[in-house]
């Protein structure tokens, strides 16, 4: 048996993910010092690789800090998918339903890693589940609000695109093989 935050979410766990991404009662804010703080802690973060300090400024109304505790369910696979998220502070674990009640572990991220980026790129159903592994504060960026950046921003809006795309390849470089072993091991589990 699986231990609980590696089973497939339930309903409950679901509404959770619902609640929390669109009214729920976690921690949640946009503005204010603070966030500014945590962007020049995150300057190094692959998402403002080649921004300036001025660049990195800028995109602070385009975010929402969220605070989300240990064992809650960011998002789940085939969830719609509207937000990438950059992790502050905390770990976030990212895994892949094989069969049922299987769930393979495809990465663990800390700070200033993100991730959710293929909703930025075209807003379709989540392709893994994000859970927190350990306390966490996330910036969230919509895909709606990120769009509207670039038409007003389209240099700026281009280097975070680049900055996206370079590290979705390359964590598809990486992981080719592990996903291979990965597909392995889900068909040796049915037999």
């Amino acid at each position: 048996m699986l231990p609980a935050s590696l089973q497939r979410p339930s309903r409950a766990e679901l509404w959770q993910c619902t609640q929390l991404f669109c009214g729920g009662t976690e921690s949640t804010s946009n503005k204010g010092s603070e966030l500014m703080g945590r962007l020049a802690e995150m300057k190094n973060s692959p998402l403002f690789e080649g921004l300036s300090d001025a660049e990195i400024d800028s995109l602070e109304s385009l975010l929402e800090e969220k605070r989300i505790t240990e064992g809650k369910t960011v998002f789940v696979e085939n969830m719609l998918g509207e937000s990438l998220y950059l992790i502050g502070q905390g770990t976030i674990k990212i895994s892949k339903m094989l069969a049922e009640g299987d769930e393979k572990i495809l990465v663990i991220l800390g700070p200033e890693d993100f991730f959710g980026e293929m909703a930025i790129l075209e807003g379709t159903p989540r392709s893994a589940t994000a859970r927190v592994a350990e306390d966490a504060c996330l910036l969230s960026l919509q895909r709606k609000d990120f769009e509207a950046f670039c038409e007003k921003n389209p240099k700026l809006g281009l280097k975070l695109m680049r900055n996206i795309v370079r590290t979705f390849s390359r964590r598809v470089r990486e992981n080719s093989e592990e996903y291979r072993e990965m597909l392995l091991w889900s068909l040796s589990q049915k037999g």
